[in-house]
């Protein structure tokens, strides 16, 4: 009868630990509730935020720098988006951003493309230079209804 204690104690302890374990690895790659994203904000506003969605990557040279945090609308005009972005990256205060597509019909991603200049922006800073993604629906649209060849 002792002998069936210990083995239930063991196990429960495993089975404990095993539980641990796999909420510890989901809040670090799901980046839940904000633990985990060590970094600095920054701002975009787009004219269309083009299905770039809260949890959205943002790149830096093809390397995943940070996530996007947050998509609002402004003044019901525009799409600001708070981008979290790694402590250990220095982006400039040049550096433009762009809505992008993983493959053809992938997700969404915000592309961070360095400038020129050697100063760089901080937390809470804002991007002076964005571009909104490119509406293929509107394109088609206009080609077909404008009765123009390319």
């Amino acid at each position: 009868m002792q002998n069936y204690k210990k083995i239930e104690m063991i196990v429960g302890v495993f089975v404990l630990v095993g539980i641990l374990s796999v909420t510890w690895l989901a809040v670090q790659l799901g980046g839940v509730g904000g633990v985990g994203t060590k970094g600095y904000e920054l701002i975009a506003i787009f004219d269309d935020a083009g299905g770039v969605r809260e949890g959205s990557d943002v790149l830096l040279a093809g390397v995943i720098v940070g996530k996007v945090t947050s998509v609002t609308l402004k003044d019901n005009e525009e799409a600001l988006m708070i981008l979290n972005v790694s402590k250990d990256v220095n982006i400039t205060s040049d550096a433009s951003v762009s809505v992008r597509t993983k493959g053809l019909i992938g997700e969404k991603f915000v592309r961070v493309n360095q400038g020129i200049e050697e100063d760089y922006l901080v937390d809470g800073d804002e991007f002076d230079d964005t571009e909104s993604p490119i509406n293929l629906e509107d394109m088609i649209g206009k080609y077909i209804f404008s009765g123009e060849t390319p």
